[in-house]
């Protein structure tokens, strides 16, 4: 390869790993071209499965910041899938493979600029994808959502219950009152009608006839 081509080579696999969500470390010993192009196709839109020269990539890997996680990895046949799409499906594809294909390798690799090792990797492909676990996530505020308007439907008729309880005791108080006050009205009402009596009249008119009979002795 001449010096320009190596120039472009480093350059293009610079670009890959900055540009990559994540990128994954293979060996492929033993594997042949059409079980390589079968890896390429159930990886799909996922992923890229491309074949490495240690030495360039080293020189790829330190230019993109990523030497100390990758660099000790680039031993023997090399190549590294480059993780365009989901993390997790691209990680149950290699996983699916290599268990079918035991030659394929997982030696490690990098997920957002962090290290990950083979075991790391294999839990990844674990996971749920990205749109069941989104799915679930919409069902959790949508549910949580739905309670939420269920406890605010639901603050106007509480608010109308107590109200109506607090109508209810304070008319209960007022209506107490007047009995509690009733034998002292009662008491002023007998008081009046006896000084209005017609007994009482009748004596106050009887009074000025006694005088005058009195008057009329005198004088005889």
């Amino acid at each position: 390869m001449a010096n320009a081509e190596k120039v472009a080579a480093v350059a293009e696999l610079t670009e890959r790993f900055k540009d990559s969500s994540g990128a994954v470390l293979t060996e492929y010993r033993g594997l042949t071209v059409a079980q390589l192009a079968e890896l390429r196709r159930s990886l799909g839109d996922h992923a890229t499965f491309a074949v490495v020269k240690n030495t360039l990539t080293k020189i790829a890997v330190t230019d993109a910041g990523l030497g100390d996680e990758l660099s000790s990895l680039l031993v023997g046949p090399s190549a590294i899938a480059f993780v365009d799409g989901d993390v997790v499906e691209a990680a149950k594809g290699l996983r699916d493979f290599a268990r079918a294909h035991p030659l394929l390798v997982i030696k490690g690799g990098v997920l957002d600029g962090k290290a990950m090792t083979p075991s790391e990797i294999t839990k990844l492909a674990d996971l749920e994808p990205r749109e069941v676990l989104l799915a679930k996530l919409a069902g959790a505020m949508k549910a949580s959502l739905a309670g939420a308007a269920a406890t605010f439907n639901a603050l106007p008729v509480q608010m109308a219950q107590i109200a109506e309880a607090l109508r209810a005791k304070r008319a209960e108080a007022e209506g107490g009152a007047p009995e509690a006050s009733a034998p002292e009205t009662s008491a002023a009402e007998a008081s009046a009608a006896e000084a209005s009596a017609p007994g009482a009249d009748a004596a106050e008119a009887g009074a000025p006839d006694a005088q005058a009979a009195a008057g009329d002795g005198d004088e005889g």
